[in-house]
């Protein structure tokens, strides 16, 4: 048994070296995957009767390959993969790399409760194309979910991966937060490459940049509403809801923090705060799934218990956007 899983991992190695080979990368030990840049968590457009719109998503995939983003990723909380099969979550990531260009990192989120599970979904992600995973925080035992139990999991989830992993705090969904000390022991495995924080904390990103720039650790924005401070502070880009609708004017914040341009920057960043809220805080995936509509992607319904946006939550919605002047 342990050849077999000596000779797969080896197998999906070499995958995965081919792929970063044609997007310029290199995944040797002396460098590590270049995260940088703005990434929409695309959703999971699903029809009436709850199946996924298969067409849909690869269509939407190639409209976000025309944007200058760093990639995707693929069943962050906003791909609602918490109400997919196994099946369904492996197929969404072969279907999208199939239509993604070669040079876009498709970063998928393999996490599940527990690690077995969280290992065996990466092997078949990594097998189906993914460039990196996004590993979500257990959280079901959330009591006994410390930072042992986090250095735990991580770790063996990393050394059984053939790519790249990236930490996943979002204590929004999860109601804890991935600890700091954790991420500084983590930091230091080589095959964790950053972080995807969506906690909001401005000084705590900062801490962890600050504290984790020997190894190269790399930390990534989640969400649009700290996308400017988040930069200011040396994070390297950010997974961004809004980008699902906003995407060239979130590349074009990031263009402008890295040039320095501070004041542009401001001014362009205020006028997101309040289209993302309603999105991310407010009104959740039901919201950005009809935003999309409104920019010419296909949003599709979202997959049971959730439900669609009442007329006047419709109504308050469009008004964070035109009220900014994005409609």
């Amino acid at each position: 048994m342990f050849l077999r899983k000596t000779l797969i991992w080896k197998c999906l190695e070499w995958r995965v070296f081919g792929r970063a080979m044609k997007q310029g990368r290199s995944l040797s030990s002396g460098s590590r995957l270049d995260l940088g840049g703005i990434y929409p968590p695309i959703v999971t457009p699903f029809d009436k009767e709850g199946r996924v719109e298969f067409q849909q998503l690869e269509s939407n995939v190639r409209e976000f390959s025309k944007i200058p983003f760093r990639g995707l990723v693929v069943q962050g909380s906003n791909g609602e993969f918490v109400f997919l099969t196994s099946e369904e979550r492996v197929e969404i990531v072969r279907r999208v790399r199939k239509v993604l260009p070669e040079e876009k990192l498709l970063v998928t989120g393999s996490g599940c409760e527990s690690t077995e599970t969280t290992i065996a979904m990466t092997l078949r992600m990594a097998e189906a194309g993914a460039s990196a995973m996004m590993v979500i925080t257990p959280f079901y035992y959330r009591g006994r979910m410390n930072s042992a139990a986090f250095i735990q999991h991580y770790t063996q989830v990393a050394d059984a991966s053939p790519v790249p992993v990236v930490l996943y705090s979002v204590p929004g969904n999860t109601a804890l937060e991935l600890p700091t000390d954790a991420i500084l022991t983590l930091s230091q495995h080589p095959n964790i490459i950053g972080l995807k924080d969506s906690g909001n904390d401005i000084t705590r990103i900062a801490l962890i940049v600050h504290k984790t720039r020997n190894c190269n650790f790399q930390v990534l924005a989640g969400s649009a509403g700290f996308l400017l401070s988040a930069y200011s502070v040396g994070a390297v880009g950010g997974v961004c809801a809004l980008a699902n609708v906003l995407g060239e004017p979130l590349c074009n914040l990031e263009k402008l923090c890295l040039g320095g341009q501070w004041a542009e920057a401001r001014e362009l960043q205020y006028r997101l705060i309040e289209p993302n809220t309603a999105i991310t805080q407010k009104y959740g995936i039901a919201a950005l799934k009809e935003a999309m509509g409104w920019f010419g992607y296909y949003g599709g319904l979202c997959r049971s218990p959730l439900l669609p946006l009442t007329e006047a939550e419709r109504k308050d919605l469009r008004n964070s956007f035109t009220s900014n002047g994005w409609l």
